[in-house]
């Protein structure tokens, strides 16, 4: 059994207000706490990516604020109080400050976390 506290868990990624914490939780999944503020858009970060989107899928609740995630069905907006499943092929964009916990295989997170990183940089 394994728990992880928000403050537990080390800063993977941060930088203009983005903040990604991220560790392993158990059975090839990671969670993580992430913040976006007001007006972030991933899509710069994910190009070069299959379809120049994440492809890492995530189960979570958001927290706080408001998001459009960009898909090729389309935009969908989440909001704070929501627990959502995103599939492999999204862009999200935070319309408010936001702040969610999620739950995601750890193999194909760390590809998306190396890859925006490596746009970054």
């Amino acid at each position: 059994m394994t728990a992880a506290a928000r403050n537990d868990v080390p800063v993977a990624m941060e930088g203009d207000g983005v903040e990604l914490r991220i560790k392993p939780i158990g059975g090839g999944m990671s969670v993580g706490y992430i913040r976006l503020p007001q007006g972030t858009d991933m899509g710069p970060a994910l190009k070069g990516m299959p379809d120049d989107a994440c492809q890492c899928p995530h189960w979570g609740y958001l927290l706080k604020g408001r998001l459009v995630m960009h898909t090729a069905e389309g935009e969908h907006t989440y909001e704070a109080g929501q627990a959502y499943y995103w599939a492999p092929g999204h862009v999200p964009v935070a319309l408010e400050d936001c702040e969610f916990v999620e739950f995601s295989p750890t193999e194909d997170f760390q590809k998306v976390i190396d890859h925006v990183a490596s746009q970054a940089g």
